[in-house]
C-alpha cells in the first residue's frame, strides 16, 4: 500500500475526515466547522493519503512540546483496516521530531485497542490517576 504522510489536510480531505468520523459512534456529530476549528487549534497533525491524494487515515496531537502530550482520534477509513496503516499512524506520532523531548505521551482508547498501544509501551497501569470529565452544560 503506498501512502503519504502529511502535516495539514486541504478542504476536500477535512470533508473526507468528517465522513470517516461519521462512521465511529465517539465522532458521529462533528460537523465540517468543528473539525476545521479544531485542526486549526491541535499542535500536530498527521494524515496518511494514498496516491490519490484521499485521506485514509489521520491522528492529531495537543502537547506543550516538553511535559505531555496527548494523541487523539486515531481513525483508518474502514476500506483500509488490517493493512497496517494504524501502525503508521502510531508510529509517527510518537516518532515526530516535535515530540522528542516529551517526557509523557497518553491516549485515550477501548479496552479492546490496549493490546495494540501496548507494542508502543503505553499502559492502563497509571497507579491512582483517575481520568475525570466536566460535561458542557
Amino acid at each position: 500500500m503506498n501512502y503519504e504522510i502529511v502535516d495539514h489536510l486541504t478542504d476536500n480531505q477535512i470533508v473526507e475526515l468528517v465522513d470517516l468520523y461519521k462512521n465511529e459512534f465517539w465522532s458521529k456529530k462533528r460537523t465540517y466547522q468543528d473539525v476545521a476549528k479544531m485542526l486549526a487549534a491541535s499542535n500536530i497533525i498527521i494524515g496518511l493519503v494514498d496516491e490519490g491524494k484521499q485521506l485514509i487515515g489521520f491522528t492529531r496531537i495537543l502537547t506543550d512540546f516538553i511535559y505531555r502530550a496527548t494523541v487523539y482520534d486515531v481513525i483508518i477509513k474502514p476500506s483500509h483496516r488490517k493493512m497496517g496503516l494504524g501502525a503508521k499512524l502510531i508510529d509517527a506520532a510518537i516518532n515526530h521530531p516535535q515530540l522528542c523531548d516529551v517526557e509523557q505521551i497518553a491516549l485515550y482508547c477501548l479496552p479492546e485497542m490496549i493490546p495494540f498501544y501496548q507494542r508502543w509501551d503505553f499502559t492502563n497501569e497509571v497507579g491512582g490517576i483517575q481520568l475525570m470529565y466536566r460535561y458542557k452544560q
